[in-house]
C-alpha cells in the first residue's frame, strides 16, 4: 500500500502569528516559572549580540541583533523548541487519506478515513522524552552547547514529511527576534 496518503481535513487559521504570539506567550510563561533559565537566555544573549547593559536603545540593539547573532542563539532556540514540545501550538490534529494506507503497526486504514493524533500528550510521553518529559529542561537539545534538532517524526510542532510546515525558519527566526528583544530590555 502507498505511504504519505494523508492531506490536511481543513485549513488552519492560526498559521504564522497567532502560533508564532501562542508559543512566545507560553515562552515567557515558562521563563517566569523558571529564572534561571531566563538568565541563561539572556546571558546568551548579550553575547551573541556583543551588547552589554550600557545598550539603552532598541536602536542601538537592533542594529547588533544581526543574521550571525542570531545563529549563536542555541539555548534561545533550545528553550523555545522545548516550549513547543511541552505547549505545542496545535494540540489536536487530523489528516484525511486519499488512499487505503496501513499504520507502522499494521492497522489498516481506508481511503477517506480519518485520523487525529493529540501532540500535546506526545510531547509529554515519558517513553519517547524520559522520565522527565514533564518539566522544561531546554539541555536536552543541546550537545556540546549547539541546538541538535529531533526528528520531526518525535518532535511533531510542524508537521513531517511532505506536510512539513513551510514556515518552520521563518517562526523560528521570528520568535527568536521577538524574544531577544524582550529578554535583552526586560527581567521577567
Amino acid at each position: 500500500m502507498k505511504r504519505s496518503s494523508v492531506v490536511l481535513m481543513g485549513k488552519r487559521s492560526a498559521t504564522g502569528k497567532d502560533t508564532s504570539g501562542n508559543t512566545l506567550t507560553w515562552f515567557f510563561y515558562m521563563l517566569c516559572k523558571h529564572s534561571q533559565i531566563q538568565e541563561i537566555v539572556a546571558l546568551e544573549v548579550n553575547e551573541a549580540t556583543g551588547s552589554s547593559d550600557y545598550t539603552n536603545s532598541i536602536d542601538e540593539f537592533s542594529i547588533q541583533l544581526i543574521e550571525s547573532a542570531l545563529d549563536k542563539m542555541h539555548y534561545l532556540h533550545a528553550a523555545l523548541t522545548e516550549t513547543l514540545r511541552l505547549y505545542t501550538v496545535v494540540p489536536l490534529d487530523g489528516k484525511r487519506l486519499e488512499g487505503d494506507d496501513v499504520l507502522p503497526d499494521g492497522f489498516k486504514i481506508k481511503k477517506g478515513d480519518g485520523v487525529n493524533y493529540m501532540a500535546y500528550p506526545v510531547g509529554r510521553m515519558t517513553y519517547i522524552w524520559g522520565e522527565d518529559a514533564e518539566e522544561f529542561w531546554p539541555e536536552r537539545r543541546l550537545y556540546d552547547g549547539v541546538f541538535q534538532p529531533e526528528s520531526p517524526f518525535k518532535f511533531t510542532a510542524f508537521q513531517a514529511g511532505p506536510r512539513m510546515c513551510l514556515g518552520k525558519e521563518f517562526a523560528y527566526r521570528q520568535m527568536k527576534i521577538m524574544a531577544t528583544f524582550l529578554v535583552f530590555f526586560f527581567k521577567f
